[in-house]
Formats: structure tokens, sequence, C-alpha cells
């Protein structure tokens, strides 16, 4: 079965996610080793569904079908990988962000130019907010990706990964490159401070 062809569920239970660093994957998979690609895919794979999940309304989930989009997005990304050269920490979750988000946007001005026959209260219920707008407030959300862009790259992947991503320690020490566990919580801990820090001075 070809890397194209398996589902989420077959990558996720017959790949065991290790310790190896994003950057040490990325590196065999520029290299030509087809076999760093799954590692990455189930890394990333759970926690990008969630917070693409996490951050837009039931609308759009719906209208895009936001799981199958993640994993299309990431094997896209990963058919091109040899072009992604990795410059700092997090670089590459971002890039992943970043592709995810670009193709759901795409996805739903499609949908908005193509109506389907769906009752239309059921397809576009204008008001409805992301979890993520529901938990803080759409304002709060507002400042908070404010701040969120103005921190160094290394914590806004941080806050993202803890935060948004619901991602432990170790995970995020192996898709931020750093040397451990509690490494990724000091740098977790300094990335809040920071942000805080940001909310209390853009009042």
């Amino acid at each position: 079965m070809s890397f194209e062809t398996r589902t989420a569920s077959q990558t996720a239970a017959d790949v065991a996610v290790g310790a190896e660093s994003t950057f040490e994957l990325l590196s065999r998979a520029r290299a030509g080793d087809e076999r760093a690609l799954e590692p990455l895919f189930a890394r990333y794979l759970p926690r990008l569904r969630r917070w693409a999940s996490g951050r837009l309304p039931r609308w759009a989930r719906d209208a895009g079908d936001t799981q199958d989009l993640v994993q299309e997005t990431l094997i896209q990304v990963f058919k091109q990988v040899n072009r992604f050269e990795p410059r700092r920490e997090g670089a590459f979750q971002a890039y992943l962000r970043q592709a995810v988000m670009n193709r759901i946007r795409n996805a739903v001005r499609n949908r908005t130019r193509r109506p389907d026959d769906t009752a239309l209260d059921e397809v576009w219920p204008s008001s409805e907010s992301s979890p993520l707008e529901r938990a803080i407030g759409v304002e709060r959300l507002a400042r908070y990706e404010a701040a969120l862009s103005r921190l160094r790259s290394i914590e806004r992947e941080a806050i993202v990964a803890r935060l948004e991503m619901n991602c432990s320690y170790q995970e995020m020490a192996t898709m931020l490159n750093l040397p451990s566990a509690d490494a990724a919580r000091k740098a977790a801990q300094r990335a809040l401070v920071r942000l805080a820090e940001e909310l209390g001075t853009k009042q």
C-alpha cells in the first residue's frame, strides 16, 4: 500500500512515533527516505485536525469536510517535502498550519460560490462562532491573535502546540526540536509569560 493511499487510522496504528526530531525526519525525507514521512504524518495529522476544528465554525467544518482536507493537504505537502528547508524551531509546524488554513479557505470560498440544496439555515448559521471563539470570546480572540503575532516564532509555536493542539511536553519537544520534555515545558512557560505581557500592554 502506498503512502498516498493509506488511511489516517492505518498510519496511526502502524507507525510508532518515537523521539526522533522533526528536523531529523525532514532531513531523511528530503534525502529521499520515504519511511520518514509516515512518522511525520502520524505526528502532525491528529494535532492539525484538532487545531483546524477548534478554529472554524461548524458550517465551515461541514462544508469542507475538514478532516479529509487536513489529510489531503499533508499528503500534498509531503509529496514536495524536498522543497521545504527548515530554518528555525517550529517552522514545519507553522508551514503545515498555513497550508491547511489556505486549503480550508479555498474550500469555503468555493462552497459560497456553489451552495448546494441543503436548507439555508443549516448551511449558513452566520452568527455561529468557532470553539475557540466560544471559549474566549471573539474580541479576546482577536487580541490573542494580535499578541501571538508579536511573539518570536518559537514562542508562538510553543503556545499553539500546548494550548491549541493539546500536545504533551514530550510531543512538543519532538515537534519543535527541543532537547527534552522539560525544555519544552520551560519554553511553553516563558512563551505564556511573554503572551501575557503582550496582552497586558495592548489593552
